[in-house]
């Protein structure tokens, strides 16, 4: 006859054989993560580990994060600058546990940053190979340094016109428009803002989207402008994605970016000119301007100081010109005991003209001598 053992029995077994064999053990192991489930208020995790041969799961256990190990998760995303989300591959440092209602699971102690980070490396620079080499019409690299198109557009001289692409109500959004609207030289600058998602699952695809409606009326802005901010320094793997990164680097107008994250330059800013945070894309704007404005007054100030060249150049001209005058008129002449002849209110130049049997007036200094002409000789003095 069977004689049956308890439920809690045999669980205590299997509860007793585990206890033995991994007790005051602890292992390294890489998996990937899913279903993950933050209590932020508690400082919990719940999740599961995967591993997959292909899009098949063949291996599959639950994993907790507590309280005095939670810390990881932060600095995890601190660290490396991506979501602690679903789709991570990881490595880190487990103990096995046994709960006799909630079976076995993993409790993570701590998390290998380096590997992770080192994974998001590398598929970041498989990314930007695969630009590199896809579009060299666009995209090159030189001296380790990327180069694009959009990178070489000229700015317009005076920048007035923005697109802007970012989170609705984010801090991004804020820091940016009060730079602007704030500005110490009063500029007026027309920000039209283009709100989208700009972390997180599809966001990639989202700000693309953003980027084609600007597109369709880029006679209307002057340059585009990419920001992010406030919350957590995670989830810019969206700014690595290669076709966001394909359009910025051809876009049709100037980019700049501002994604906000102190340690990560993402491919997206590699593609245009990018800048650690909003405000500094703000101030790079206003910048812009005043130095248009500053050209302006050195020209001004230039062409005042030209101008007063030139009527000074004018007025010592005429100076002169007003010396000579007077120093060949007829009252000098006159002054030097010269004398000036005329016959019929002419005055005779050539002493041809000069006629035997006419009246001819000369004018001295101080006298006017009527004379007839009686002869002429021709002169044979030395004077």
């Amino acid at each position: 006859m069977i004689k049956p053992i308890k439920l809690s029995e045999l669980v205590d077994e299997i509860q007793d054989a585990i206890q033995n064999r991994f007790a005051g053990e602890t292992f390294w192991i890489t998996a990937e993560i899913t279903d993950v489930k933050k209590q932020t208020d508690k400082r919990w995790c719940f999740l599961k580990f995967i591993e997959k041969e292909g899009s098949s799961i063949t291996t599959e256990i639950k994993a907790v994060f507590w309280s005095n190990t939670f810390y990881n998760i932060e600095n995890f995303e601190k660290f490396s600058g991506q979501s602690f989300s679903n789709g991570l591959e990881i490595t880190c440092n487990v103990r096995v546990r046994f709960h006799k209602r909630f079976g076995i699971d993993l409790e993570v102690l701590e998390i290998d940053n380096t590997y992770a980070l080192g994974k998001l490396e590398v598929e970041k620079q498989q990314t930007l190979d695969r630009l590199v080499k896809e579009n060299p019409g666009f995209i090159h690299i030189e001296d380790g340094q990327y180069f694009t198109k959009n990178q070489t557009l000229q700015l317009p001289i005076v920048l007035q016109r923005i697109a802007l692409v970012t989170a609705p109500n984010s801090d991004g959004q804020r820091d940016f428009k009060q730079e602007i609207e704030n500005n110490q030289y009063d500029y007026k600058i027309l920000i039209t803002e283009f709100l989208t998602q700009i972390q997180g699952d599809n966001s990639s695809g989202l700000i693309y989207n953003q980027l084609k409606l600007i597109e369709t009326h880029k006679e209307s802005f002057d340059l585009v402008v990419i920001v992010r901010g406030g919350g957590s320094q995670t989830d810019f793997k969206p700014f690595d994605d290669y076709e966001l990164s394909k359009y910025v680097a051809s876009f049709p107008l100037p980019v700049f970016t501002g994604i906000g994250h102190d340690r990560n330059t993402s491919i997206v800013d590699l593609m245009a000119r990018h800048y650690k945070t909003p405000t500094k894309v703000a101030t790079k704007i206003i910048d812009h301007n005043f130095n248009f404005e500053n050209e302006i007054l050195l020209l001004k100030e230039r062409l005042f100081d030209i101008t007063k060249d030139i009527l000074k150049s004018a007025k010592d001209n005429l100076q002169n010109l007003k010396r000579t005058v007077k120093a060949y008129s007829p009252s000098t002449i006159l002054n030097k005991g010269y004398a000036i002849i005329t016959s019929n209110g002419k005055i005779i130049i050539n002493p041809c003209d000069i006629k035997t049997d006419t009246e001819i007036k000369t004018i001295l200094k101080d006298e006017l001598i009527h004379s007839n002409v009686t002869k002429k000789t021709k002169n044979e003095l030395d004077i």
